[in-house]
């Protein structure tokens, strides 16, 4: 348990920052499963629109710390070779 007040600070800044951090990722995944939802319909425009819009938000997960570059590059490019792959 923290005892110096400074740990005592620090559990509580890792706290929020905990809570802000699951939210993205929540809101990632929810962008990423509206994409593979689209590609499981087998509507290719759908799917592209989805895509369009989960690129910039995976990238935003990037650049706030809660995923690395190469898994989001990683994700984005899989999903769109499966979107291509619709037509």
């Amino acid at each position: 348990m923290a005892n110096t007040p400074q740990s005592k600070k620090r559990a509580r800044q890792n706290e929020k920052r905990y809570a802000v951090n699951k939210a993205r990722r929540s809101r990632i995944r929810t962008f990423l499963r509206k994409v593979e939802e689209a590609i499981a319909s087998g509507d290719q425009t759908a799917a592209a629109e989805a895509l369009k819009a989960c690129q910039p938000e995976l990238m935003r997960g990037v650049t706030k710390g809660v995923m690395h570059k190469n898994t989001a590059s990683r994700k984005m490019s899989r999903l769109a070779s499966r979107v291509k792959s619709l037509a």
